[in-house]
């Protein structure tokens, strides 16, 4: 890769400690993609970490364990590394059933971060980091979170060949984020999203890297939401949308997602005994079930035949919503089976949803962003050591890598992050068609034409690089022309794609 090929070719040229973190860097280049899943306090995160790993391994319960950063990671043999401030190691063993033991035995205060290695095909492509809840965190919990994701402050640098604090932070970010929020966006979600930074060098999250998912989306009340005829999760997906305009430009989309109902359905929770409690309240009356559907307290206190605790041990998996959507489907086919109705679930939480935008905006482009968050460290690194000549070095290489045409795909997530943080100022037309073409990996979707015919795509890429083209020539600023220019060859190129047989 051109930018590991960088930091190799800079390592003889730049201090001991430099060339330490660009090492760091390398590394970095070579493994999965790291995915932080943020939010405020009681989201869900935890809840919706262990639907998107397929197993419940993530504390969801308030406890010593949710106020540190875990890493969830691929590893050949299951294992929970507590890592401390000093940067020794402790390996535990995860509890019986399967989970990060809720009590680790340590005094947490001396605590960097947990490292959970699991053998999950998930977690082969992608290292996905649980967070604290932002909203009620202790100073040190904020503290430790900030430095594992890379919001680092510049600092004095010391004597050692060793990593600094600064460099070791500013390589240690995620360079993707899953944004998690609930129905009320508050005024300073903006903020504690850009408190996640994408990668190094403080580098605020944008479309490139960031997508939100509304959760709990079963917990909205439909009359509310206009337009939604009264269906739950059509007034989510409006309620989405809604929060989508809200937290653009720095997220991608919004996607409604009810994490309880996707672990269940995911992790193991849902089983066949569940199933056939589900069948036995499917044979209810009606007027008896809706009534019980009212409440999660008149659900479990009604008397019916279904013992109470069993009620609400199927409530804390499905919560009411989820037991009517079951109900509905047996009640359909009688003869569901259990691995069906798990389908049934897990396509009523909104999951795959999730896991499909995941793959469009982190996974298919993930040796772009990167090699993008790569090049932020290699900058953060340079301009931490204190040395002008080093610093103005490492540029230099830079500019010079970013010409290189193969370099067209971090140019794009380049132009795409000035734009998004209004760096670079457009009107707004400009900057909605630059984000539309940097932000999705579907050809029809990145030209504004979803469904179209290829020939009408071609000429219309062809038509649109022309104009982008003539822009960077008159009447853009030097700033706009750079990211016009950078557009225009992005148009083109999918003008070659669509031609190509």
């Amino acid at each position: 890769m051109s930018v590991a090929n960088l930091c190799h070719r800079l390592t003889s040229q730049v201090s001991p400690r430099t060339a330490a973190g660009f090492g760091e860097v390398v590394r970095r280049l070579g493994a999965p993609l790291q995915v932080a899943v943020a939010g405020r306090i009681k989201s869900g995160k935890s809840t919706l970490v262990n639907a998107l790993i397929g197993r419940r391994v993530a504390p969801t319960d308030v406890g010593e364990c949710t106020r540190l950063v875990t890493r969830f990671q691929y590893g050949t043999v299951d294992r929970v590394e507590v890592v401390f401030l000093d940067g020794t190691k402790q390996v535990l063993p995860f509890a019986a059933d399967g989970s990060i033991p809720a009590e680790l035995g340590v005094d947490t205060a001396k605590v960097s971060h947990l490292e959970a290695y699991l053998t999950n095909a998930v977690l082969q492509g992608m290292t996905v980091i649980d967070t604290p809840g932002l909203g009620s965190l202790d100073a040190a919990s904020v503290s430790r979170t900030e430095e594992l994701l890379g919001a680092a402050k510049d600092a004095a640098a010391g004597g050692s060949d060793e990593l600094d604090d600064t460099s070791r932070n500013a390589v240690a970010g995620a360079e993707a984020v899953l944004y998690v929020v609930t129905q009320g966006v508050r005024a300073d979600d903006q903020q504690a999203l850009a408190a996640f930074t994408a990668a190094t060098a403080s580098r605020e999250a944008g479309p490139v890297n960031a997508i939100a998912v509304l959760n709990k989306a079963d917990t909205i009340v439909a009359e509310t939401v206009e337009g939604s005829g009264g269906d739950v999760w059509q007034a989510a997906k409006l309620l989405a949308e809604k929060q989508a305009s809200t937290l653009k430009p720095r997220v991608a989309d919004v996607l409604p997602v009810i994490g309880l109902i996707a672990e269940s359905a995911e992790s193991g929770g849902f089983t066949a005994a569940d199933a056939e409690v589900l069948h036995q309240l499917a044979d209810l009356d009606d007027d008896v079930l809706e009534t019980m559907l009212i409440s999660a307290d008149i659900f479990t206190s009604w008397d019916c035949e279904v013992p109470a605790g069993v009620r609400l041990r199927l409530l804390e998996k499905l919560d009411l919503y989820g037991v009517r959507r079951a109900v509905d489907a047996i009640r359909a086919e009688p003869a569901i089976t259990a691995g069906a109705l798990r389908r049934v679930l897990l396509d009523a939480s909104g999951l795959d949803a999730v896991r499909q935008r995941l793959a469009i905006v982190f996974a298919a482009r993930a040796d772009g962003i990167k090699a993008a968050a790569a090049l932020a460290s290699v900058t953060a690194l340079a301009h931490a050591s204190g040395d002008p000549a080093e610093r103005q070095r490492v540029h230099d290489a830079i500019e010079v890598l970013l010409a290189k045409p193969e370099a067209h795909q971090l140019r794009l997530l380049e132009a795409l992050t000035l734009v998004a943080s209004g760096a670079v100022d457009l009107p707004e037309d400009l900057a909605e068609e630059v984000l539309r073409v940097g932000s999705n990996a579907n050809l029809g979707a990145q030209l504004g034409l979803p469904g179209a015919a290829r020939p009408e795509l071609a000429a219309h890429a062809l038509e649109r690089a022309g104009w982008w083209r003539s822009f960077a020539s008159f009447g853009a600023t030097p700033a706009q022309s750079r990211v016009a220019h950078v557009v225009h060859r992005a148009y083109f190129l999918i003008w070659q794609q669509i031609r190509e047989p």
